[in-house]
């Protein structure tokens, strides 16, 4: 440790520190723009000039490493006449624009002109003018003539997101932030560069010219989309979701949050919202009270059970749903008798639940490992952050292997990562690709792989194995695709030995924000029950079907089947946020999405977290809790007596504790070789994952989303691809 001497404060920090990370440990504010605590230093602003002893002139704070016995003063006459200047600087062609500016209220230089800025400028020439770009649907560069050249939205991208989109061109007064050869910003993570532009130079395009953010109220909320469990800012105006940011939490999201999570409240006000309940009478939509849809929804179910059986009855769940209402219709299906019930639409293989699949470590650690092998996903499109955190780790110097298919993977720049190791094959050799890894493993620790591989293990399959036996802190991590393989025990299994020989975690990423909460309550069959294979297959015989928060034709990997299997039931019930189901289901009954409900999410490490609704729901929508508890309190069944989430937590137990064996136990036994089963679609588009980011209209312009349909987007809703 390094002591020095910070405005007469003795502070000690770690050798090879900044002045600035002394002041940040010591709580002393010192005025800047480029630098950011999760970016390179680049010096670039010289705003945080200081006055170091012995130095000729002021010292900027960002780019000075501290020494023993250093004196440093932030507030001397030296230091704010240096700070002043440069803020005059800055301002030279800054164009006085605050009153229409949308980062009014919320801006750096506006907050640091107060207290560094002159009444007055010295300067009479004409201010230089920045021609706008157009960088695609999400970020606006409309008034570049503010970009003050910071270059945090530079590094983002090459640091953070991979990919080098913006850059400067030019030098001195002709400077320019730009994309060039009029590329648009693609990037999954893009929207952080608007929250990092200390300036408006970066605004969001959905966003503009909305409202003020002082007039805006700010609630904690939780994503509902993928695993990450990305803490939230929702802000709010007259009863109505006008933006969303990251709340930082440094074990989950650190302080960023994924493009879907920022962007899909569009569709939270979209025209496809459902506000009424609505039966189905003589092939006409037609909107009830609440009262004569759930007695309706109710007496059907009764007369079902009593002319088909209880086993007629089916529930498909959404594992984008809370673990409240997971709880619920998971209790509800079982008392009235039956035991379809199922939140894996998209798996190709139902096999015996032997613990709950979750992330086998912490979403922290994962910046942390040295060594991590991923199978079966597209990382950097289904896991944003997750990828983030994993391209931390690699620019440290940890080793990522990869096995996937060229569909997740087009190639090794497709993530944005720098792959040691890749193998490309198509999904049904996923098994044979994996299997040997454990046969060079096996080979060099004289182990018995758990399953002999068809040929020699490849020069690939060897680098993998030596990498995995280096280094010390390694994962192993299952994608989507993997979990819904066709012989997802035989990868579970084979990666179960391969962690157990070298050391290594092994987890799922796993695909929604409850996924693993959807296991903890039990969304699954338990006793027998069909599965959601099995529901969506030619000859179900079910009659009555309850769908919680899905659309099978996006949400399964039955795809457009799955309309005319459900369609063929007597009773068809439509628990959703918007006008989803039309042509096959009999009663709509509008729910509240996460922002007009209380709930909790456990994600993808176990993490419990609740949020209350931010908003009222939209006209007669309610949240599916409630709304469940009532259908049961009119079926008769016992149990329900619910006044809040709080109470359905509790029948959930220790939801947010994961025990040490906790992850699905498939062992080597459960390896087998491919059986030829044909492993389950992919979702093509990472805006394609739920119905809300299928309804934001911002999201389905940009290129990930273009380049993955191929239908036209319908009345706000868009066609989900399958791979």
């Amino acid at each position: 440790m390094i002591e020095i001497e910070l405005d007469g404060k003795k502070v000690e920090v770690t050798e090879g520190s900044m002045v600035m990370h002394a002041a940040d440990k010591a709580g002393t504010y010192i005025p800047h723009f480029c630098y950011h605590k999760k970016l390179s230093i680049a010096a670039n602003c010289r705003m945080c000039l200081v006055d170091v002893e012995k130095a000729p002139k002021p010292m900027p704070a960002c780019a000075t490493p501290v020494t023993q016995g250093m004196i440093v003063r932030t507030k001397s006459e030296k230091a704010i006449k240096a700070q002043q200047s440069v803020m005059e600087f800055l301002l030279i062609n800054h164009p006085l624009d605050c009153p229409i500016c949308d980062q009014g209220g919320e801006c750096q230089l506006q907050d640091l002109a107060v207290g560094y800025g002159g009444s007055s400028s010295r300067y009479e020439e004409e201010k230089r003018v920045v021609f706008h770009k157009d960088v695609g649907p999400l970020i606006s560069m409309e008034e570049m003539s503010r970009c003050i050249h910071c270059t945090r939205c530079v590094r983002f991208g090459q640091e953070v997101a991979g990919v080098m989109e913006l850059g400067m061109s030019h030098r001195g007064e002709h400077s320019e932030i730009e994309t060039f050869v009029g590329d648009s910003v693609d990037s999954e993570l893009s929207g952080n560069m608007i929250d990092i532009c200390p300036v408006g130079a970066l605004t969001s395009k959905p966003f503009r010219y909305s409202a003020r953010t002082w007039e805006l109220s700010r609630r904690k909320s939780v994503s509902p989309h993928d695993s990450t469990g990305a803490n939230l800012i929702v802000q709010v105006k007259n009863h109505r979701v006008m933006r969303v940011v990251p709340l930082e939490n440094e074990d989950v999201n650190e302080c960023w949050i994924a493009d879907r999570d920022r962007f899909s409240y569009e569709a939270l006000n979209g025209p496809e919202r459902l506000a009424q309940p609505m039966l189905k009478q003589g092939g006409q939509w037609q909107q009830v009270d609440w009262q004569t849809a759930l007695e309706y929804v109710a007496n059907g179910l009764k007369q079902i059970k009593t002319d088909h059986g209880a086993q007629s009855i089916g529930t498909l769940v959404s594992p984008h749903s809370t673990l409240e209402e997971l709880q619920l219709a998971a209790m509800l299906t079982r008392e009235l008798g039956s035991d379809n019930i199922d939140y894996r639409l998209r798996n190709a293989e139902f096999a015996a639940f032997e613990g709950v699949r979750w992330l086998g470590t912490s979403i922290a650690s994962l910046t942390q490992v040295q060594r991590a092998l991923v199978v079966g996903s597209n990382l950097r499109k289904e896991h944003p952050l997750f990828a983030q955190r994993i391209r931390q780790a690699v620019r440290k110097g940890a080793a990522l292997s990869v096995i996937t298919s060229s569909s997740l993977m087009a190639d090794r720049d497709a993530w944005a990562i720098n792959v040691a190791q890749s193998t490309i094959v198509e999904a049904d050799q996923w098994v044979e690709a994996l299997a040997a890894v454990a046969a060079a493993i096996g080979k060099t620790n004289g182990a018995a792989a758990p399953l002999a591989p068809k040929n020699e293990p490849d020069a690939a399959a060897q680098a993998t194995a030596a990498s995995l036996l280096s280094g010390e802190r390694k994962a192993i991590l299952l994608g989507n695709a993997a979990a819904h393989h066709a012989q997802a025990s035989s990868l579970l299994a084979l990666a179960n030995w391969i962690g157990a020989q070298t050391g290594a975690t092994v987890g799922y990423l796993t695909e929604a924000a409850n996924t693993v909460g959807a296991q903890l309550v039990g969304a699954f069959p338990k006793n027998g029950g069909l599965d959601a294979g099995r529901m969506l297959a030619a000859g179900s015989g079910l009659k009555a079907v309850l769908l919680l928060n899905t659309e099978p034709v996006f949400d399964s990997a039955a795809g457009a089947a799955a309309a005319d299997v459900i369609g063929n039931a007597q009773m068809v019930v439509t628990l959703s946020p918007f006008k989803a189901n039309l042509e096959f289901s009999d009663v709509l009954l509008p729910i509240a999405p996460f922002t007009e409900t209380p709930g909790t999410f456990v994600n993808a490490e176990g993490r419990l977290q609740g949020f209350h609704a931010v908003v009222k729901p939209q006209g007669e929508a309610r949240p599916a809790w409630k709304v469940l508890r009532v259908l049961a309190n009119l079926l008769g069944l016992p149990g329900f007596a619910f006044e809040s989430t709080a109470d359905v937590l509790r029948t959930v137990g220790e939801a947010g504790a994961l025990p040490a064996n906790a992850l699905n136990n498939a062992t080597a036994a459960n390896a087998v070789a491919s059986n030829g089963a044909a492993p389950a679609p992919v979702v093509a588009s990472i805006y394609q994952l739920d119905s809300i980011v299928r309804r934001a209209p911002s999201l389905q312009l940009t290129a990930d989303a273009r380049n993955a349909s191929t239908a036209p987007v319908a009345s706000g809703q868009a066609e989900e691809a399958l791979a």
